[in-house]
């Protein structure tokens, strides 16, 4: 009988540390027993994903890609608290700690990436989608403590919004020029969404941050279609890979 692939195995072992740190908050920290099923069945999900994608899975997914995953999991754990408002409202700081220690690493995966030569397009595909994926927990979660109205749910649609306009406007599906301008508002976004996630910020502060980090998005969206426009004008031509701002 054959070994299962390593790109399995790692994958795997994500799967047991958030099953693992799930049992253990609920048995521990009292949290609602509907954590574990939601948040092992978001990795799960995300594990599929990958290993459809990662190709040979023989081949192990690299240093860079397995912080990503890591960081995929603490996603997941936050995910599964989503499930239970009393227990996301009475472990707030826990809540809070795990999207801090998330975007930590977001920066960690990327440093690793160029530092030892192995950046790929799989691997910030897997980084961004996995940030979209991030900010819509984190706006959810504002919904969920009463921070902010539906209209948060905007921060994280946006991108969606973006994705699904290109079968309308294929257009936008060009690659985007590397711009700090993007890098700063999507870090803004997230840090923003923190920021406002713990008790002692007070809602309508909380509110005029997260109108602003939404404005912020809207006007760096905006900067990005009207560059992918000038584009497709001046070229005239259908356009390539895709990517997002």
């Amino acid at each position: 009988m054959s070994a299962l692939p390593l790109a399995w195995l790692e994958l795997a072992t994500g799967l047991v540390v958030v099953v693992g740190a799930a049992a253990w908050a609920q048995a521990e920290l009292g949290v609602a027993g509907s954590v574990l099923p939601v948040a092992a069945t978001v990795y799960a999900v995300m594990a599929v994903i990958v290993a459809q994608f990662w190709q040979p899975p023989q081949r192990s997914l690299g240093a860079a890609n397995r912080v990503t995953l890591f960081r995929g999991a603490l996603v997941a754990l936050a995910t599964g608290a989503l499930s239970s408002p009393q227990t996301l409202a009475a472990h707030v700081w826990v809540f809070a700690g795990l999207a801090a220690m998330a975007l930590f690493l977001d920066g960690v995966d990327g440093w690793v990436a160029r530092h030892g030569g192995a950046a790929t397009a799989f691997g910030a595909r897997f980084d961004m989608e996995l940030d979209a994926f991030f900010i819509l927990v984190l706006c959810s979660a504002l919904l969920v403590l009463g921070k902010a109205g539906p209209w948060v749910l905007a921060i994280a649609a946006m991108r969606y919004v973006f994705l699904a306009s290109m079968k309308v406007w294929p257009w936008l599906c060009a690659s985007l020029p590397d711009s700090f301008r993007r890098k700063l508002v999507c870090v803004w976004q997230v840090a923003t969404l923190l920021v406002c996630l713990p008790p002692w910020l007070g809602e309508e502060f909380a509110r005029a941050l997260l109108l602003l980090a939404l404005a912020l998005l809207g006007w760096s969206f905006a900067c990005d279609i009207r560059w992918l426009h000038r584009r497709h004008l001046r070229l005239g031509a259908p356009t390539d890979p895709t990517s997002g701002p």
